[in-house]
């Protein structure tokens, strides 16, 4: 069902895992990005694979961001995360034949995708945002570092911030994030390709904040009640795969 494979490219070796019925040209595939700290084996993306393949026969692809899971690189930054992206795009085309790409986004991931959009156009026919950290400098302030972690990062200190696993963080990286708010950028040319959905009890991405930002930018919003940030429950989860699949193939699931 899955195979591992790299690409290799510059000083950039990206570690993916794809998933698919077999061997072979599939015209289509979806690109599952990860949340901070996420990584390829990441186990929502196995599950809604899973789902997805037992009904369509798409590729989907996960891969790690720079600096986690097993990826090479020691320190994140946003340059790295948009070249990974676009190395990952160009191999599912020409190396997979993949004619038409769709996206499912999560947290990070999906400010990430966001960013991607608006500095280069959107590569997806469609694209699924599940709790996207839209105001992500603000969640790493406020949800994810913890005590004194802020103030030593922006004296200089390289300090290891995430929950169960933790990546270097750098006063650059804060800073650029700072700098690439996407709450104040314009995606009214991109929404009717973009659907989002949020959870009402997310503990670390603010409801209101993708709220307001999918209201801004017409976007479609669809709360999922009771859901939190990482959708634990089953039945959560199970209603978001099922808006995002009905979004991506046009049809009921």
């Amino acid at each position: 069902m899955y195979r591992y494979f790299e690409i290799n490219a510059g000083s950039s070796n990206i570690r993916c895992k794809l998933y698919c019925r077999e061997k072979g040209v599939h015209e289509k595939a979806i690109v599952f990005c990860t949340g901070f700290a996420g990584h390829k084996d990441n186990m929502a993306a196995y599950r809604f694979a899973e789902k997805v393949l037992s009904k369509k026969d798409v590729m989907v692809v996960v891969f790690n961001w720079p600096a986690h899971g097993d990826d090479v690189k020691k320190k994140l930054s946003l340059d790295d995360c948009s070249t990974y992206l676009e190395l990952v795009i160009r191999e599912m085309k020409e190396s997979y034949g993949a004619s038409e790409l769709t996206c499912y986004a999560t947290s990070f991931g999906g400010y990430l995708v966001l960013k991607y959009i608006k500095e280069h156009g959107n590569p997806f026919r469609k694209v699924a945002l599940r709790c996207p950290a839209v105001d992500m400098y603000d969640v790493f302030s406020s949800s994810i570092m913890e005590n004194d972690e802020y103030d030593r990062i922006m004296k200089g200190k390289e300090v290891k911030v995430g929950f169960d696993r933790k990546l270097i963080i750098t006063r650059s990286f804060l800073e650029d994030l700072k700098a690439n708010d996407i709450r104040h950028w314009d995606f009214l040319d991109y929404a009717d390709d973009i659907l989002i959905l949020h959870g009402t009890a997310d503990e670390i991405v603010p409801f209101e904040s993708s709220k307001s930002f999918a209201e801004d930018n017409v976007i479609e919003f669809i709360p999922i009640e009771g859901a939190d940030h990482r959708f634990q429950n089953p039945a959560h989860m199970s209603l978001a795969t099922k808006y995002v699949m009905e979004f991506f193939f046009d049809s009921q699931v």
